[in-house]
C-alpha cells in the first residue's frame, strides 16, 4: 500500500470534519431552546413611595451636672442598665460638704439666739408684770425674739440650700433605661450643662423620617403608612400606633419630620440607630411592570431580553418602584406588548428562542 503524502493527509481529515460538523449540525438545531416569555403592559398597583428611617427611644436625655467640680468617678460605662435616682456618677464634693458644716454651724448658733431671746422675753414680761420694768423694755424684748426667730429661718433655709447643692454633686439617672454613651471621664471638669452621659428608655421606640417637601401633600393624604420591621420568618410591615408631623420644615434639607411611634410587640425586634424603611401607600395607579426575575443585572447595566422574532435582542431599562409579587416598575427602554424572557440567564444562550414560536429555518449543506 503507498504511503500518502503530509498535504494528502491533512486533507483526509480536514473532509472528515467538515463531514462530522455537517452531521452534526442538524441535530443541534433540532433541539432549540424554549424561554417562557410575558407580555408587558400596563397593570393596577397601589400607590406607594418609600423612603429611609431612623429608629430612635422616645425618652432619651442627656444628662449633664448641676455644680462645678471634677468628676471623682464614674459609676457606669456605655450599655449598662440603670435605675430611676440611680447614682452614675460622682462630681468632687469637698467644697459643698465644706458649706453644709458651715450651714449647721449657723443653725446652732442661731438655735442659740432663739432660745437666748425667748428666755429675755419671758423674764421681761414677768418683770413688767411687777412694774419692775417699762413696757418699752418688753417691746425691745420681743422684738430681738422674733429678731431670733427670723435668723433661725435664714439659717435653716441656708442648710437646705447647702444640702441641695451637695445633692447636686451626685449625677442620678431620670428614669430607668440603659446607657447610650458616655461624653465624660472621671477627671474630667464638670460645669452646669457640659454633657456627662446619655441615657434612653428601651420602649417606646419610634421610627424618625425625613419626608421632602415635595412629596408632603401625597404622603399627608396616604392611606397607609408602614414600618418595614425585620423579623425572623423575613421582613414584615406593620403600622405605627401614633404619627406626628413637625409643623415646620428644615430649611437647609427641605424636609419635614415624620415620628412614628412603634407598637410595643414589635419594638424589640429593633434597636435606637437602626434604619428601616417606611412606606406610603396611596390609591391605585396604572403602572407598567415586569417580573423581577426577568431584570437581568450586570454591574452598571439593568437590562431585559425582548424576543424579537424567533430570537432574543438585550435592551437597557430603567427601573422604578420594586411591588413586590406584581413586579418591578419600568420607567423607559420598553413599550406595552413587548414580550420579554422571564429567564434572562437562558434567554442570553446559543440558541434561545421565545416559547411557542418556530424554529428559524438552518440551511444545511
Amino acid at each position: 500500500m503507498p504511503l500518502m503524502s503530509a498535504p494528502a493527509v491533512r486533507r483526509q481529515f480536514l473532509g472528515a470534519a467538515l463531514v462530522l460538523c455537517s452531521a452534526l449540525a442538524p441535530a443541534q438545531a433540532a433541539a432549540p431552546l424554549d424561554v417562557p416569555v410575558v407580555a408587558v403592559g400596563p397593570k393596577t398597583v397601589p400607590m406607594a413611595f418609600e423612603f429611609d428611617g431612623v429608629v430612635e427611644p422616645v425618652r432619651q436625655s442627656t444628662v449633664s451636672a448641676q455644680a462645678s467640680g471634677r468628676i471623682a468617678s464614674l459609676a457606669v460605662k456605655a450599655g449598662d442598665r440603670v435605675r430611676s435616682g440611680q447614682v452614675l456618677a460622682i462630681v468632687d464634693d469637698r467644697e459643698a460638704a465644706t458649706g453644709v458644716d458651715r450651714s449647721r454651724a449657723q443653725v446652732a448658733q442661731a438655735d442659740a439666739e432663739l432660745r437666748n431671746a425667748q428666755l429675755n422675753q419671758e423674764r421681761t414680761r414677768d418683770l413688767q408684770a411687777k412694774g419692775f420694768v417699762s413696757k418699752a423694755a418688753l417691746d425691745a424684748a420681743e422684738t430681738q425674739f422674733k429678731a431670733a426667730q427670723a435668723g433661725r429661718d435664714q439659717a435653716g433655709a441656708g442648710a437646705r440650700q447647702s444640702a441641695l447643692a451637695q445633692g447636686f454633686t451626685r449625677v442620678t439617672a431620670p428614669f430607668d433605661g440603659w446607657v447610650l454613651q458616655t461624653l465624660a471621664e472621671a477627671g474630667d471638669l464638670a460645669v452646669p450643662g457640659k454633657p456627662i452621659l446619655t441615657v434612653y428608655a428601651p420602649l417606646p421606640l419610634r421610627v424618625v423620617v425625613q419626608v421632602p417637601a415635595s412629596r408632603a401633600e401625597a404622603a399627608r393624604a396616604a392611606s397607609r403608612v408602614e414600618v418595614q420591621i425585620p423579623a425572623a420568618q423575613g421582613a414584615q410591615w406593620i403600622t405605627p400606633v401614633a404619627r406626628l408631623v413637625m409643623p415646620a420644615a428644615d430649611p437647609v434639607s427641605q424636609t419635614l419630620e415624620w415620628r412614628l411611634e412603634l407598637p410595643a410587640a414589635v419594638a424589640s425586634a429593633v434597636v435606637p440607630g437602626q434604619q428601616v424603611r417606611v412606606r406610603f401607600a396611596a390609591g391605585p395607579v396604572q403602572r407598567m411592570l415586569v417580573p423581577g426575575s426577568a431584570v437581568l443585572r450586570r454591574g452598571e447595566l439593568t437590562a431585559v431580553y425582548v424576543a424579537s422574532g424567533s430570537t432574543f435582542a438585550l435592551k437597557a431599562v430603567r427601573l422604578g418602584s420594586n411591588h413586590g409579587e406584581a413586579g418591578v416598575e419600568i420607567l423607559a427602554g420598553l413599550i406595552a406588548g413587548d414580550r420579554v424572557a422571564t429567564d434572562p440567564v437562558r434567554a442570553g444562550l446559543a440558541g434561545a428562542r421565545p416559547a411557542g414560536e418556530p424554529a428559524a429555518a438552518t440551511a444545511v449543506r
